[in-house]
């Protein structure tokens, strides 16, 4: 365990870049604490959680005990079962006693991605603040989201806290707010919690990859900025000592010693550990016991080559994409599977075979390496906070204008609401979407759990717009245009793992229920593609040819991209 001392606190966080192993290390480190005779709750706060894969149980919104490992319990907090559960305690009361119209203005207040934050962080900071809530666990482990959503989420206690200090006005998410006063407290609490190392571990989750790394910096910086500084940084999947005669892995051990030997200044203060690359998925309890095993070899894994002979490429979906003069590209998927890399090389092919691209992304932490992109390229990214000083400014000059002194004071109460980021990046993310009725826009997301929120606000959106709407009337939403085949292509990326497929796969059925389809699916990062010679890369491999093969089944259209060193 990487705790090997086994003074663990209380809490203990992983969080990183989507895809760098964070839900392996938080259900391994749970499992081996457990092995110790402690009890421990395991708690997901990622929306697109996959910790029932990885125990093969359902767990879902609420304690869900796990059968095969004595001691230990989950629970997935899940943003809208936790929003319905918010609006049933706050409806109930009046049910009843007041006429249904005003009932149903309530609920229609509380239907939005506000209410949805707020009931989800609602959950998290119970846990870490009330004593009675794990008062039968020696310890909780947190799993949580990718890291953009996970700096929002630690944020939200100050964030709040100090809205309810300083806010004396009404909120635009006043049906949402009314029931946080009353859990003050518990919010302050939680910001202490955080910020306490003796009962908070924050380990931050790398792979030995430059851009993984810099995202893990970039995390520790931004940390420290809201107050809460990290604990531990855990390298994970670090390749053995290559074979000589495989350049592939001679070339990947490289790079990797070679992004782990330049850790940025911020990271080289905290507790570092190396995990090593396994040969097997991380799935069940057999393989979560193994990961912290240093003796295991390739030969635990081993299992018979099947390899495909011909793969579908990426340059077919692009050839495809070219034949068009506007439309979205959007690529949808679970953190780490590479949507930005992929999402950057359809961009850059477009732009170059002469068409009118717009590359984006909706990712707070999203990058771009201009440097590498086609001049005639444009590139932008929905920044949250540029975003939300842009929607002050606007509403505080236009509602402003006709107010007095006090009402302008009132207003720009309001709007320090955190409320406020979710309108602003969506109002963002409606204009990109309208630009692709006139050029190309490639969209790269953010992790699944995100990008699923951010869909729900346009279902909300669209909604609350058509309501108002006379008979005969039609209004071309952000939601009309997603649900539209000849508007948008969504293309789902994912991995040739048991995991990242399974998981796509959930975010294929979440978005077939508001009618949104999958144009295409990428197999991103393919060893079997890469055809490797030796030791694990080769094993791991192996196992890849009959997950590809599922995703096929799915797919309308398919390209499978191999490994590359670089």
């Amino acid at each position: 365990m990487f705790l090997a001392d086994g003074a663990v606190p209380r809490f203990v966080f992983f969080t990183g870049k989507g895809g760098v192993g964070k839900t392996s290390l938080a259900c391994a480190t749970a499992v081996a604490l457990t092995d110790l005779g402690r009890r421990v709750l395991l708690v997901s706060t990622d929306p697109a959680s996959n910790v029932s894969q990885v125990f093969g149980v359902t767990i879902g919104h609420h304690i869900t005990p796990i059968n095969s490992v004595c001691g230990l319990d989950a629970l997935e907090i899940d943003p809208q079962a936790a929003a319905e559960e918010y609006r049933q305690r706050i409806i109930a009361p009046v049910r009843g006693l007041l006429p249904e119209a005003e009932i149903a203005s309530i609920v229609e207040q509380l239907s939005g991605s506000c209410t949805t934050e707020i009931a989800a962080f609602d959950e998290f900071t119970e846990l870490l603040a009330d004593p009675a809530a794990t008062q039968a666990y020696d310890h909780v482990i947190f799993d949580t989201a990718p890291t953009g959503h996970t700096l929002r989420l630690l944020s939200l206690p100050g964030d709040w806290t100090k809205f309810l200090d300083d806010g004396k006005g009404d909120a635009s998410c006043l049906g949402p707010l009314s029931g946080l006063q009353k859990h003050h407290h518990t919010y302050a609490a939680a910001v202490a919690a955080l910020t306490d190392h003796e009962r908070t571990a924050l380990v931050l989750v790398a792979r030995p990859q430059e851009g993984a790394v810099a995202e893990a910096a970039r995390t520790a910086s931004e940390l420290a900025d809201i107050g809460i500084d990290a604990t531990h940084l855990v390298i994970n999947a670090v390749l053995p000592d290559a074979d000589a005669s495989d350049p592939l892995a001679a070339a990947l051990r490289a790079r990797e010693q070679a992004a782990i030997g330049a850790l940025p200044v911020v990271l080289r203060s905290l507790e570092t550990v190396h995990v090593p690359l396994k040969p097997i998925n991380m799935v069940g309890v057999p393989a979560l016991r193994a990961m912290f095993d240093e003796q295991m070899d390739a030969a635990d894994g081993a299992t018979e080559p099947d390899l495909l002979a011909s793969w579908p490429t990426l340059v077919g979906l692009i050839d495809e994409l070219a034949g068009l003069d506007h439309g979205l590209v959007m690529c949808v998927g679970k953190g780490g599977v590479g949507k930005t890399s992929v999402a950057t090389a359809m961009a850059s092919a477009l732009a170059e075979r002469g068409k009118d691209v717009h590359l984006t992304t909706t990712d707070p932490a999203g990058r771009f390496d201009d440097a590498d992109l086609p001049s005639t390229l444009k590139v932008s990214r929905i920044d949250p906070v540029q975003a939300v000083a842009e929607y002050r400014d606007r509403v505080m000059a236009a509602k402003g204008a006709t107010l007095d002194e006090a009402g302008r004071a009132v207003l720009a109460e309001d709007l320090m609401s955190p409320c406020t980021e979710e309108v602003a990046v969506f109002e963002r993310f409606a204009d990109q979407v309208a630009q692709s009725d006139h050029r190309i826009v490639v969209m790269d997301t953010a992790p699944t759990g995100h990008t699923v929120l951010l869909m729900d606000a346009a279902g909300s959106y669209h909604r609350e717009m058509t309501r108002h709407l006379a008979d005969g009337q039609r209004l071309i939403t952000p939601l009309v245009r997603l649900q539209n085949p000849d508007i948008t292509r969504i293309i789902i990326v994912t991995l040739p793992e048991t995991t990242p497929v399974l998981e796509a796969e959930q975010l294929a059925a979440d978005l077939a229920r508001a009618d949104i389809h999958p144009w295409a699916w990428v197999v991103n990062q393919s060893l079997a593609a890469a055809h490797p010679a030796s030791g694990v890369l080769a094993l791991r491999a192996a196992t890849e040819p009959s997950l590809i093969r599922r995703v096929a089944n799915k797919a309308d259209r398919l390209a499978v991209i191999p490994m590359t060193p670089s």
